[in-house]
This record gives C-alpha cells, structure tokens and sequence, in this order.
C-alpha cells in the first residue's frame, strides 16, 4: 500500500487518524490497514479514559487519495483538477494533494487561509464562487488569488471595484435534474444573458479569461454534461467576438466515483468535440478524491430492545451512537445516503439494509437494528434498518465506510454535542 508520511493529529474538526505507514505494515491491504488504526485508537481510548470516549473519530487512508488521483490522471489526462475544499478540509490530505500537483477550489476567505496556510501558491487557487462578499473580493487581491468566476452584473461591478485586475470565468448555467444536489436555481447565467455580462466586463475593462460551470452534486447524466460543454462554446464565441481572447474551461466538479470511468470518455469526446486544441481544461472535483478516503467510528453509546407489543410487531432494536445526522450523518438528510455500517471486530458486517419479507415459517436472521445518533431529536436517525450478524451492545463500536465527503465540514454542534475530541 503506498502511504506518504503524515502528522498523526490534524486540526480537521473530529479525530482523525491516520493509517500506519511503517515497513512491518506494507504488505497489509488497504482494508486490513483501516482496521490496524481503528483497533489501535480503540485501544488507546480505554487506555486514557475509564468509561470510554464520547467522540466518534475517522482513519484517513492516505494511499486511496494516491489511488484516486492515479484514476483521475489516468481517465482525464488533459483536465486538471482543482479540489473543492468545502468538501473536507483536513489539512494533512490537502497537503497530500497540492503535493500530487492538485490545485484548490475555494469558495470563502477561510478556505483559501487553510490552503494558503500550506505554502500553497495563490496562482494554484480558484476562488470559485459566482456571489461574493465585497471584502473576500479584497481579501483575494490581497493574498493574491485573482482567478474567480461571476454569473451577474452587480458581481462585476463589485470586483471592478476591489479587485479590477481579476482573472475572470463566466459561469454560465448548467443542471443535471438526477444529481443529489442541483446547482442550476442558485447558480449560472442563462444562455440568453450571457452576451449581455461579457459586454458589461468588457465596458468595465475588466479581462475574461474563460467559462465555467457545474452540473450539480453527484450528476450521472451524461447529456446534461454534454449540453453545458456546448453551451460554454457559445459563451467562448460570444466572448470572442467582443475582443476577449479566453483560454480556460471550467467544467466543474459533480464526479461520482463508482460511474467515473464510465462518463470520462464522453466528457473528453464532447470536449474535443467543440473546442480548439490548446484551450486548458480544469476541473472542480471534491467527493471523487474525498469520500473513499475516511472511515468513520462510532460508539454505541445507547441501546433499547423492543417489549411488549413492538417487540410482537418485530420493531427492529434501537441503537445510540455517538454521533448523528447534526453531525457526521448529515448527508442522511441531505443526500438522502443510506448508510451501512459494519460491527468493529466483525468480519461479517452488515447483512443488509432493508428487512427482508418474512413468511409465517421464516425468522430473520441475524440481529435487526435501527441506529439513532446522540440528540434529543427524533429526526436525528442515522440508519432505519441494518442486520447485523452479531449482537451489538453498549460500548460496542461501529464503523462506516466513504465518510470523507461533506461530513465534518457540514457538522454542527446542535443540542451541545460536539465532533471535537479532547483526548
């Protein structure tokens, strides 16, 4: 397994841990590695604490980001990637990145701090949000981050104002109705206004330098991305025409990791298919790099067996854990993500996560749960329904894999429960 050498604390929000990276551990899987860090940090808790911690923590598998990035390169040779920091900003796997040659999407003054923090370059980092506060515009220009897109006139008038020596990317709209998450109703010029605004940049002397835009969270649609291609051809010809010279396309982030090699090759057909030769491509990916890396461990902290008439109707047990969907869980809610989690110390795991049909003569096999995160409120369900092959009890731990995307960056410390670990 290739590991690069890293800290073994991050300032991420929430332990993280990383897996070992000594030779005696080389010829391990990445799988069995995972498990090597859980079980060590699992023993340091009861070591340091009598009752046990009131965190959940995750392992960061160094070598997946290696791997992802190998896949990338390999499937997008010509498109580079500029990673999405809202999507996990764990300063040790952004470092791994930039060192993989990565370069940064940021959409705040605090993300583009944290990678500048890294010794990253400014000339590396987009700051690709359409709607900005006029002072992170200054905050830009001051640190020296100059690239940075726009979809409307008064965004041009504010950075003509604080920052006129912008490099500009018209993002124009682009939506794929199947993704988890569509962009399109918050952000992008329509098609029919999009000469309107190059004109403006061109009266304010402000220079376009591209087009970008971004078919929506976990997009599969293969079309949708096709017809943004097309239309950011139209806004490259309209640009054009006016006396800009662009030269960048933004084709922005959305990649699914189980159907990515499946939609590279039409990305880089429809590419090839309506722009020039010599134009450079980026790209805005977050969860393809992110996701796989981390899994996440959790305490069950809590357990209530069903009586009296649930436990006739076969209600499936209630199990607590230490953390839930105003935590690490909020994809739940937001992404509608089923979770499956696997008992630590297991080989089994889950067996599913939906009750199979019982017929009169049939048991369930295994151990039927729902899982409930740490809160007071009763939207806090981080799974409806698991069966695991063991009985899990109070103390017990479980773990979820693919965490690393839009966890720790949406928690929220609601009803006073935190992600932060204190050990």
């Amino acid at each position: 397994m290739a590991l690069l050498p890293v800290p073994r604390e991050t300032n991420l929000p929430g332990k993280v841990v990383h897996t070992p990276h000594n030779v005696e551990y080389r010829k391990s899987s990445p799988d069995e590695l995972v498990d090597l860090a859980i079980e060590g940090n699992i023993a340091r808790i009861a070591k340091r604490c009598l009752v046990g911690g009131d965190e959940s923590f995750f392992v960061a598998d160094i070598g997946q980001v290696i791997r992802q990035h190998r896949r990338w390169t390999q499937n997008l040779p010509g498109i580079r990637p500029y990673y999405a920091v809202k999507c996990n900003c764990d300063p040790t796997f952004l470092k791994v990145l930039a060192n993989l040659g990565s370069n940064f999407d940021c959409a705040s003054i605090e993300e583009m701090r944290t990678v500048l923090s890294l010794g990253v370059d400014p000339a590396r980092i987009l700051f690709a949000n359409p709607c900005k506060a006029p002072a992170a515009i200054a905050f830009a220009r001051e640190v020296g981050v100059l690239r940075t897109t726009f979809d409307n006139i008064d965004e041009l008038d504010s950075i003509k104002a604080h920052m006129p020596e912008a490099q500009l990317l018209l993002r124009v709209y682009a939506n794929d109705d199947s993704a988890f998450i569509c962009l399109g109703e918050k952000f992008g010029a329509q098609l029919d206004t999009t000469e309107e605004l190059l004109s403006r940049s061109w009266e304010l002397g402000l220079n376009v330098i591209g087009v970008s835009f971004h078919v929506g969270t976990g997009a599969t649609n293969t079309a949708s991305f096709c017809k943004a291609i097309r239309d950011a051809r139209a806004a490259f010809l309209q640009a054009e025409r006016l006396g800009f010279t662009p030269y960048l396309l933004d084709i922005g982030g959305g990649f699914q990791d189980d159907c990515f090699e499946t939609l590279a090759p039409f990305l880089r057909d429809a590419i090839q298919s309506e722009f020039p030769a010599g134009i450079t491509t980026i790209a805005e990916p977050g969860r393809f790099f992110a996701r796989s890396v981390y899994t996440l461990v959790c305490r069950v902290i809590s357990r209530r067996r069903q009586l009296g008439s649930a436990a006739t109707a076969s209600i499936p047990d209630m199990l607590y854990q230490n953390d839930g969907v105003y935590g690490n869980f909020m994809n739940v809610i937001m992404e509608k993500e089923i979770m499956v989690p696997h008992l630590v110390g297991s080989k089994k795991g889950a067996v599913s996560h939906k009750i199979k049909t019982i017929g009169e003569s049939e048991k369930p096999d295994g151990h039927r749960y729902s899982i409930w995160g740490p809160t007071c409120d009763s939207t806090d369900c981080a799974v409806r329904e698991v069966t695991l092959d063991s009985e899990v009890k109070i103390g017990d731990w479980l773990k979820y894999k693919n965490m690393g995307a839009y966890t720790t960056t949406t928690a929220t410390q609601f009803n006073g429960f935190s992600t932060v670990s204190d050990f």
